[in-house]
């Protein structure tokens, strides 16, 4: 079974994110609502459009996805 996006992104937070990924991951786990099991890119991207006003722009969530995507493959 594939790991969901949610805990794929986990790996990049930090205390002191410099980066905006860091930043999508930080916020993303003090999101209580975030759909944590989710593997479905437009489950995720609806919710987010609505409800992801930390984003600084969708295409964070983009770069992300894609690097979801490559791990899985592997």
């Amino acid at each position: 079974m594939s790991k969901s996006f949610y805990h794929f992104l986990m790996k990049y937070r930090h205390p002191a994110p410099n980066d905006p990924i860091s930043k999508f991951a930080n916020h993303a786990y003090l999101d209580h609502d975030f759909p944590k099991h989710s593997t479905d890119y437009h489950e995720l991207t609806s919710y987010l459009e609505l409800n992801g006003y930390y984003l600084e722009s969708m295409s964070v969530f983009d770069d992300a996805w894609n690097q979801y995507v490559l791990v899985q493959k592997d």
